[in-house]
């Protein structure tokens, strides 16, 4: 994954949205249903129906940027909400591109003695 710059907000756009959607079509809906400018350098994601592909908007500085994720297992964990946008640190992200469930993160092992 590329290094987001530090204050880089990650909004997931809540509800599917339809992945043949490309650079044009996915900043229009940045500016019409998400009510942000797809220029300002936040990172925007969007899932498709089936869910088991992802496709990340952000604008650089110098143009936008489209990255696409498939699972060939699984499906990304996405909110129940229907429509508007759900904030996420860069560690729930990292999560979601890896098919964990970023919602409730829990460790699957612990140490239990230090010798």
């Amino acid at each position: 994954m590329i290094a987001l710059p530090a204050g880089t907000r990650i909004w997931l756009a809540a509800g599917v949205t339809d992945m043949r959607k490309g650079f044009d079509g996915l900043a229009a809906l940045v500016q019409s249903t998400l009510e942000h400018n797809p220029f300002c350098g936040h990172l925007f994601v969007f899932r498709g129906r089936r869910g088991d592909m992802v496709k990340l908007l952000w604008f650089d500085g110098d143009g936008l940027c489209l990255l696409a994720k498939r699972l060939e297992r699984g499906r990304f964990v996405w909110p129940q909400a229907s429509s508007g946008s759900v904030s996420l640190s860069s560690a729930q992200l990292s999560m979601l591109l890896e098919g964990i469930d970023w919602r409730r993160p829990q460790r699957t092992w612990q140490p239990e003695l230090a010798a």
